[in-house]
């Protein structure tokens, strides 16, 4: 990177003063913000439109909803292993991308030839969530490559709070253009937020080349493992199954999508009994998403990278399971809207501030294989296998006739598991940061 291209002095100061950055990591951080957040500006476009498709859809054919994404997550999965195998990192992340932004595209023109709205929303509610799990762990399996793990720790933080600005701006987004421009072209706006994101992915990659460390990007992201092993799904469950760390975040997942699934049944039950019109509705989940993204925004600008740098892993992996643990009882007891809301808004904010950034920091000690790999299986199979395990689940507990109280108590037990999860989550990643700590000094020596 030239001088002339580096940040200015100003901005320089401006950063030090909210996230510990150091000079040469200023311009990858700046680029890295905004890469997130044009990524989930363009999710959080179209996700309000989602949540009253599945309202529409009804609470008792959700799992087929989230059983439809799965399966579809299974049949994508070889296809971007195939790619990875084959195509060098600064190839297959602008690949991936121009893929969702066409068919962006494609829904543009079906909304706007008139398709029928009925039909349409299944179709579009699994494509929302299989393009929010692809593009995101796309997105963190990069910035595990160019972040190491003291610098994730104090920049991961920031870097998430981009995602939620761009989360903040947009649903307002929606809510400015929905009337202007008609629901039909909101596919296109999101599709050119996509487009700025890979403008971000190749500036990163010229501040990677500039440095002398654009080589890792010039190779296949998923090259042959040991052994000459050749990247697929399977190879990514195997490399889950053979170590007790990559099953403990798999399982830790899991416990979380448990979770907001069965909040996600109990939130399509409670709000259409409280609000009928889906206009209103509409506007309520486009509030709730609001609510979210500030106050995530707020924690990630000013407390995240603090806390994980000062406290370290354990402790922030344990907060969320702890959360869900009393939020669940409260609910059970108190069964109205307002407790919802403020429960599932706390949570997710807790998720996307807390846990998320923490949990993409467990993946800087693994090797590079396993980033590509495992953790894409983890990210898209697991946690989509999850939401579909969960929605039948839920759906075996409505049929068995129990209330909303009872379903929020049935969440406890999982709950309980998942703070053990993390306090065995938080020990291992504190080992594998000694060892790798030993090895590098054995290294310099």
């Amino acid at each position: 990177m030239t001088e002339a291209a580096a940040p200015a002095p100003l901005l320089e100061r401006f950063l030090g003063r909210i996230v510990a950055v150091r000079r040469e990591e200023t311009a990858s951080l700046v680029w890295s913000f905004f890469y997130f957040f044009f990524l989930l500006a363009a999710y959080y476009t179209i996700r309000p439109v989602r949540d009253e498709m599945a309202v529409q859809f009804g609470a008792k054919n959700l799992q087929w909803l989230f059983t439809a994404t799965f399966f579809t997550m299974v049949a994508l999965i070889p296809v971007f292993g195939w790619l990875a195998s084959r195509l060098t990192v600064a190839k297959l992340l602008p690949t991936v991308y121009a893929f969702f932004a066409a068919c962006l595209v494609g829904f543009h023109l079906a909304m706007d030839a008139g398709v029928d709205a009925k039909r349409l929303a299944p179709v579009f509610f699994v494509w929302v969530s299989v393009f929010n799990l692809f593009v995101v762990s796309v997105f963190w399996s990069f910035m595990a490559d160019l972040f190491r793990t003291d610098a994730a720790k104090r920049l991961f933080g920031f870097i998430s709070a981009g995602g939620s600005l761009g989360a903040v701006v947009g649903p307002g987004l929606t809510a400015f253009f929905a009337a202007r421009i008609g629901i039909e072209n909101l596919p296109l706006l999101s599709a050119a937020l996509l487009g700025c994101a890979m403008v971000c992915i190749a500036m990163l990659l010229r501040i990677a080349k500039a440095r002398g460390a654009g080589a890792r990007f010039l190779k296949a992201a998923d090259g042959a493992g040991e052994g000459g092993e050749k990247p697929s799904l399977w190879v990514g469950v195997i490399r889950i199954a053979r170590s007790p760390y990559l099953a403990g975040i798999a399982v830790y997942l899991v416990c979380y999508t448990l979770l907001s699934t069965l909040l996600y049944f109990e939130q399509t039950r409670i709000v259409p009994e409280a609000i009928a019109d889906p206009k209103e509705r509409t506007q309520l989940f486009a509030t709730v998403d609001l609510a979210v993204n500030t106050l995530t925004l707020l924690i990630q600008f000013f407390l995240t990278g603090r806390l994980l740098a000062k406290l370290g892993v354990l402790p922030m992996l344990v907060a969320l399971p702890l959360l869900n643990l009393a939020g669940f009882g409260i609910f059970g007891l108190a069964t109205t809207l307002p407790v919802l809301l403020v429960f599932g808004v706390m949570r997710r904010a807790g998720e996307f501030a807390i846990t998320k950034p923490t949990r993409e920091t467990l993946f800087t000690v693994v090797p590079k294989e396993e980033k590509y790999q495992a953790k894409n299986v983890i990210d898209t199979v697991i946690h989509r296998g999850g939401d579909a395990a969960s929605s039948w689940f839920a759906a075996g507990l409505q049929s068995l006739g129990l209330s909303l109280s009872g379903m929020a108590f049935a969440g406890l037990p999982i709950a309980a598991i998942w703070v053990a999860v993390a306090v065995y989550l938080g020990r291992k990643n504190e080992a594998l940061q000694a060892e790798q700590a030993r090895s590098r000094r054995e290294d310099a020596a």
